[in-house]
């Protein structure tokens, strides 16, 4: 009998007899097969707990972008048009007038 199991589709999913040595870190390295199945990816934060004597690990709930929680909060502006309202009128020769003549 194969080794492998079948997942709803009929497919075969993954292999029973996959392992993985425990680092001197304590870090496992997850087979890419079961990686692609549940679509890890590097940086992936993962949570583990323990039922019954099983260690059950699964993907972290997405943190929201705290730049993204606030997009949109401030309306729309210009930012040449506020430069300029910051700095003043450009200077411009023909506009000013001519200073007084130094001695």
């Amino acid at each position: 009998m194969s080794s492998r199991r079948l997942d709803s589709g009929g497919r075969n999913s993954y292999d029973v007899g996959m392992k993985s040595v425990v680092s001197e870190k304590g870090q496992v390295t997850i087979p890419k097969p079961l990686r692609d199945k549940l679509g890890l990816r590097p940086g992936q934060v993962l949570e583990f707990e323990t039922r019954d004597g099983v260690l059950v690990g699964r993907k972290a709930a997405a943190h929201e972008n705290p730049v993204d929680a606030v997009r949109g909060v401030l309306n729309r502006m210009s930012v040449d048009a506020e430069i300029d309202k910051m700095r003043g009128k450009p200077w411009n020769a023909a506009d000013d007038r001519p200073r007084a003549k130094r001695r």
